[in-house]
């Protein structure tokens, strides 16, 4: 059994607990970019780079940020870049929705927001969906913790005052850096 957390020493001293290491719960960042869109079009420009990586298509892609602050509209941008032709529609209510993509391969979109336990993962058979080929999507990962894959790149989308998007960008594997590059 650990020590409880705090000792009082004689005196009233308080002495705290201390571990004697240190677990990293994240994995090493590999590279780093920061990106700022003024407008749609610039978000648009990049999926279109980022869609002309051959890597891609097999990657695993987190999207994080509020409400609103265009992660969404990226997928729309990314999958139209990859060839992707109809409507292509937000998860939000059916959690995933499936792309087959021109010259073949396929992409998942998914959008976690409405997880209320990580375990619905499990339950919705996306362990399976995760372990196929293809690229995955993945909006409000946190919801999903620590069921998803390492993924692949990271996007962090921040809003400014003016509508401009600021996006940071984490390599977290070869891959990743591969799509950076």
């Amino acid at each position: 059994m650990r020590p409880a957390p705090q000792a009082l020493q004689p005196g009233g001293a308080v002495r705290l607990w201390q571990p004697r290491f240190v677990t990293l719960s994240h994995p090493p960042i590999l590279e780093t970019r920061t990106l700022r869109w003024p407008d749609e079009s610039a978000c648009a420009q990049f999926a279109q780079a980022l869609a002309a990586r051959p890597a891609l298509r097999e990657a695993t892609i987190e999207l994080r940020g509020e409400l609103g602050a265009g992660k969404t509209t990226f997928v729309r941008h990314l999958l139209r870049a990859l060839g992707v032709e109809g409507r292509i529609k937000s998860p939000t209510y059916a959690v995933m929705e499936p792309y087959t993509l021109p010259g073949g391969g396929t992409a998942a979109h998914f959008d976690f927001y409405r997880f209320e336990d990580p375990r619905e993962w499990l339950d919705a058979g996306f362990r399976d969906v995760f372990a196929a080929p293809g690229l995955k999507l993945c909006e409000w990962p946190d919801k999903a913790a620590a069921l998803l894959p390492l993924p692949d790149l990271r996007l962090a989308f921040g809003v400014l005052d003016d509508q401009t998007r600021v996006v940071q960008l984490e390599a977290l594997t070869p891959r990743g850096v591969a799509l950076l590059a």
